[in-house]
């Protein structure tokens, strides 16, 4: 149940702003194992001269940056998290965002730190998991 923020430069078409989602949400099943209907996105665009991220750092050249912000239960490997991040930029580039413009950072919370609505914590009920067939990482 990752909640994902995807970032966009202002006046990105909505139908290529979808694509991009999809391809994150695709990367989220095929590389973590999160289940397909598991979705929570929020899709944000933000003028140009708001999105400040060095052009250069670390040796990669950015150009229009496509942020994904992605809050998950923590329990994941660092070789799923690398996998992730693979599978992100290869279904964005199919998209036509360019790879070196691809930020992604992951935000790891327990399995406390969520409420699915109603006032309840939901991934702290084991039964309620099991009746709709997900079991939460180990935290």
């Amino acid at each position: 149940m990752p909640l994902v923020r995807i970032t966009t430069r202002a006046g990105t078409p909505l139908a290529d702003q979808r694509v991009i989602a999809d391809g994150v949400q695709d990367a989220l099943v095929s590389a973590i194992g999160v289940p397909a209907h598991d979705r929570f996105q929020i899709l944000d665009e933000r003028p140009a001269e708001s999105l400040i991220f060095d052009a250069e750092y670390l040796g990669v050249d950015r150009r229009d940056v496509v942020s994904v912000e992605i809050k998950l239960v923590r329990g994941r490997s660092a070789d799923q998290k690398k996998a992730l991040y693979q599978a992100i930029a290869d279904n964005l580039e199919k998209a036509g965002v360019r790879r070196e413009d691809v930020f992604v950072v992951l935000t790891e919370t327990g399995r406390e730190d969520w409420s699915f609505g109603n006032g309840e914590a939901q991934l702290l009920d084991v039964e309620l998991l099991k009746r709709h067939g997900w079991t939460p990482p180990a935290s």
